[in-house]
């Protein structure tokens, strides 16, 4: 199972600096990875670095700040004043190759930002594709021509168009990340694209219409551990309104003999939200499913009694592809399969957040399954290893280049 699994670790590796609340972290992911800490400490600032890396290079760098409130409201605030903020990603591509992504962000003296310097490369340094390209300038690249490239945009996303790197830019624009929200489940939903699940679930409608067409297996995958959630729905569906669509629940009913339609606007939140998670695991069937699928607080709506259930299908689903959670939930982690490496401890303190691996006490008491990290939890004791923390300001981190 975990040479399985381990093929579907695309992101193996994440390095930041001056990231929102994070001055500077590197961790390594696992496929099924769980960001434990309390409310505040920036679990969601951690899966925001992957997001953050998707919506630059789908859209505009520009446009990526833009919806987190600009330059100003991404860098981190501090002391020392900050001026940019940079970003590693480690993968191994579908193919099997290494490869990492990185890049600083900063302001101009003039106003504005540009990127200070953009690195790409797969396989070892100088052995295969790569380019480092500073302020729009390509200083070094493996290929006889390179695309024109702005201070002001990603080169990777230019780079695209050219083979060597179009795994890259594929499989980064392919992470799916989720806060799935009730009310925009429960509203009328314009007919969209259904092969990938949006952020908030404004197009699940689409994406079971997708599923029952081309994944009708994974869609029944997700009524069973529906039903399993909330025993009386038997079914799910996508249906026409009008020129618009919802979504259709067959749920048992007191005193009738075969289980009544009810539309999304007639249930609760948890079910919804029970469904979008559910959806964003089992999306995609076997060739359009994410890279990578985060969950922000899958437990958030769902009576404890669930946990269990979802834990499974997190399990089930990091079968498939990379999963991160975030969680503040002993109910979720209340499982001795979970394993010591597949935690994340993360803390906040005046505003800064720290990230590192559990500490060794807290490892010892899991391997000999004397507590479950859920457990550990409820005791205050799920914290960081303080051998893994970098220096506050992260000196020593190092983001470009082929340094392990």
């Amino acid at each position: 199972m975990t040479e399985l699994m381990n093929k579907n670790i695309l992101i193996h590796r994440v390095r930041a600096k001056n990231f929102k609340s994070i001055a500077a972290c590197d961790v390594k992911l696992g496929s099924l990875t769980y960001l434990v800490g309390p409310n505040g400490s920036g679990k969601s600032n951690f899966m925001d670095i992957l997001h953050f890396v998707k919506d630059a290079l789908q859209g505009s760098l520009e446009n990526a700040l833009h919806l987190r409130g600009g330059l100003s409201e991404v860098r981190r605030r501090s002391g020392g004043h900050p001026t940019h903020f940079g970003l590693r990603l480690d993968m191994r591509l579908p193919d099997g190759r290494e490869a990492y992504y990185a890049f600083n962000v900063g302001a101009r003296p003039s106003g504005g930002f540009e990127v200070q310097r953009e690195e790409c490369a797969i396989g070892a340094l100088g052995q295969g594709p790569s380019y480092r390209v500073v302020q729009g300038r390509p200083e070094r690249t493996s290929e006889d021509v390179f695309p024109v490239s702005t201070p002001d945009r990603l080169a990777l996303v230019n780079a695209a168009g050219l083979p060597a790197f179009r795994p890259v830019f594929d499989a980064l624009v392919g992470m799916g990340f989720y806060n799935l929200n009730p009310r925009v489940i429960r509203d009328l939903q314009k007919p969209q694209d259904g092969a990938i699940l949006k952020p908030l679930g404004e197009n699940i409608a689409s994406v079971l219409g997708f599923m029952e067409r081309y994944a009708p297996k994974d869609k029944q995958v997700v009524e069973e551990y529906l039903n399993a959630v909330v025993p009386s729905v038997h079914g799910v569906e996508r249906i026409g309104v009008g020129h618009m669509e919802t979504i259709e629940f067959r749920q048992d009913t007191a005193g009738a003999k075969f289980p009544w339609k009810f539309a999304a606007n007639s249930m609760s939140d948890g079910t919804l939200r029970a469904l979008g998670i559910l959806v964003a695991l089992f999306q995609g069937g076997d060739t359009d499913r994410p890279g990578v699928i985060g969950i922000e607080e899958p437990e958030v709506a769902l009576h404890p009694a669930a946990a269990a259930l979802v834990r499974e299908a997190l399990g089930r689903a990091a079968e498939r592809c990379q999963v991160l959670v975030t969680s503040h939930s002993p109910e979720l982690l209340d499982d001795q399969e979970i394993k010591d490496d597949a935690i994340l401890s993360v803390t906040g303190e005046s505003g800064a957040t720290q990230i590192a691996p559990i500490d060794d006490a807290s490892r010892k008491v899991m391997r000999e399954q004397l507590y479950t990290a859920g457990e550990l939890l409820r005791l205050n004791q799920l914290a960081p290893d303080p051998k893994a923390l970098l220096d506050p300001e992260g000196r020593q981190l190092k983001l470009f280049g082929d340094e392990q």
